[in-house]
Protein backbone atom coordinates (compact mmCIF):
# COMPACT_ATOMS: atom_id res chain seq x y z
CA UNK A 1 0.00 0.00 0.00
CA UNK A 2 1.01 3.72 -0.52
CA UNK A 3 1.73 5.96 2.55
CA UNK A 4 0.71 9.52 1.45
CA UNK A 5 2.17 12.04 4.38
CA UNK A 6 0.43 15.34 4.16
CA UNK A 7 2.21 18.55 6.28
CA UNK A 8 0.38 21.79 7.83
CA UNK A 9 3.21 23.75 8.10
CA UNK A 10 3.07 23.71 11.68
CA UNK A 11 6.43 24.71 13.17
CA UNK A 12 5.91 21.35 15.93
CA UNK A 13 6.05 19.01 12.77
CA UNK A 14 9.75 18.86 12.28
CA UNK A 15 10.60 19.57 15.86
CA UNK A 16 8.39 16.58 16.46
CA UNK A 17 9.43 14.52 13.63
CA UNK A 18 5.52 13.66 12.85
CA UNK A 19 3.31 15.06 9.79
CA UNK A 20 -0.15 16.62 10.29
CA UNK A 21 -1.86 13.37 8.29
CA UNK A 22 -1.03 10.58 6.98
CA UNK A 23 -3.06 8.27 4.82
CA UNK A 24 -2.47 4.46 3.86
CA UNK A 25 -5.00 2.68 1.64
CA UNK A 26 -8.30 4.09 2.75
CA UNK A 27 -7.32 5.39 6.11
CA UNK A 28 -6.35 8.72 7.31
CA UNK A 29 -5.07 9.66 10.85
CA UNK A 30 -5.26 13.02 12.06
CA UNK A 31 -2.70 13.91 14.68
CA UNK A 32 -3.74 15.62 17.28
CA UNK A 33 -4.43 19.19 16.33
CA UNK A 34 -4.62 22.55 17.58
CA UNK A 35 -5.60 25.96 16.78
CA UNK A 36 -3.01 28.08 14.74
CA UNK A 37 -0.73 29.92 16.32
CA UNK A 38 -2.23 32.75 14.84
CA UNK A 39 -5.44 32.23 16.16
CA UNK A 40 -4.51 31.46 19.49
CA UNK A 41 -4.47 34.90 21.95
CA UNK A 42 -7.43 35.84 23.62
CA UNK A 43 -9.52 32.85 22.24
CA UNK A 44 -11.48 30.44 23.53
CA UNK A 45 -12.06 27.32 23.19
CA UNK A 46 -15.17 27.70 20.77
CA UNK A 47 -12.31 29.85 18.40
CA UNK A 48 -9.63 27.06 18.92
CA UNK A 49 -11.69 24.11 17.99
CA UNK A 50 -12.88 25.73 14.85
CA UNK A 51 -9.54 26.86 13.91
CA UNK A 52 -8.24 23.20 14.70
CA UNK A 53 -11.23 21.59 12.73
CA UNK A 54 -10.65 24.27 10.01
CA UNK A 55 -6.74 22.84 9.69
CA UNK A 56 -7.95 19.18 9.76
CA UNK A 57 -10.34 19.64 6.92
CA UNK A 58 -7.68 21.12 5.02
CA UNK A 59 -5.52 17.65 6.17
CA UNK A 60 -8.19 15.84 5.01
CA UNK A 61 -8.94 17.65 1.51
CA UNK A 62 -5.11 17.12 0.46
CA UNK A 63 -5.49 13.38 1.24
CA UNK A 64 -8.23 12.88 -0.66
CA UNK A 65 -10.66 12.84 1.94
CA UNK A 66 -13.69 14.96 3.54
CA UNK A 67 -15.24 15.75 6.88
CA UNK A 68 -17.36 13.22 5.88
CA UNK A 69 -15.13 10.23 6.09
CA UNK A 70 -14.67 10.97 9.36
CA UNK A 71 -14.96 7.89 11.87
CA UNK A 72 -13.69 8.84 15.26
CA UNK A 73 -12.84 11.91 17.22
CA UNK A 74 -10.92 12.55 20.60
CA UNK A 75 -11.18 15.59 21.59
CA UNK A 76 -8.71 16.68 24.40
CA UNK A 77 -9.49 19.91 26.65
CA UNK A 78 -7.53 21.63 29.07
CA UNK A 79 -11.07 22.79 31.15
CA UNK A 80 -13.75 20.03 30.78
CA UNK A 81 -15.81 23.27 31.55
CA UNK A 82 -15.28 23.99 28.18
CA UNK A 83 -17.16 21.27 26.78
CA UNK A 84 -20.06 22.59 25.83
CA UNK A 85 -18.11 25.41 23.48
CA UNK A 86 -16.11 22.58 22.02
CA UNK A 87 -19.18 20.42 21.16
CA UNK A 88 -20.93 23.46 19.52
CA UNK A 89 -17.68 23.95 17.10
CA UNK A 90 -17.84 19.83 16.95
CA UNK A 91 -21.39 19.32 15.78
CA UNK A 92 -21.43 22.46 13.81
CA UNK A 93 -18.39 20.33 11.54
CA UNK A 94 -19.76 16.58 12.26
CA UNK A 95 -23.76 17.15 12.83
CA UNK A 96 -24.37 14.96 9.69
CA UNK A 97 -21.45 12.56 9.97
CA UNK A 98 -21.47 11.61 13.52
CA UNK A 99 -18.56 9.61 13.71
CA UNK A 100 -17.79 7.76 16.80
CA UNK A 101 -16.29 10.86 19.52
CA UNK A 102 -14.47 10.79 23.18
CA UNK A 103 -13.62 14.22 25.23
CA UNK A 104 -10.88 13.97 27.67
CA UNK A 105 -9.26 16.36 30.24
CA UNK A 106 -5.93 16.88 30.13
CA UNK A 107 -3.66 18.98 31.96
CA UNK A 108 -2.32 21.08 29.67
CA UNK A 109 -1.52 21.57 25.65
CA UNK A 110 2.67 22.21 24.43
CA UNK A 111 1.10 25.91 24.80
CA UNK A 112 -0.12 27.42 27.71
CA UNK A 113 -2.71 29.57 25.22
CA UNK A 114 -4.00 26.36 23.93
CA UNK A 115 -7.12 24.99 25.31
CA UNK A 116 -8.28 22.32 22.85
CA UNK A 117 -6.96 19.46 20.43
CA UNK A 118 -8.48 16.98 18.19
CA UNK A 119 -7.17 14.08 16.96
CA UNK A 120 -9.68 12.66 13.79
CA UNK A 121 -9.38 9.46 12.02
CA UNK A 122 -11.18 8.79 8.42
CA UNK A 123 -11.77 6.06 6.49
CA UNK A 124 -12.85 6.04 2.63
CA UNK A 125 -15.21 4.11 0.93
CA UNK A 126 -17.45 3.12 3.91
Amino acid sequence: MTRQNVRSGSPFEDRWGYCRAVRVGDTIHVAGTCAAMEDLEGSDAFSQATSALAIVEAALIEAGASMADVVRTITYVTNIDDWELVARAHSAAFDAVRPASTLVEVSRLIDPQMVVEIEVYAQLGG
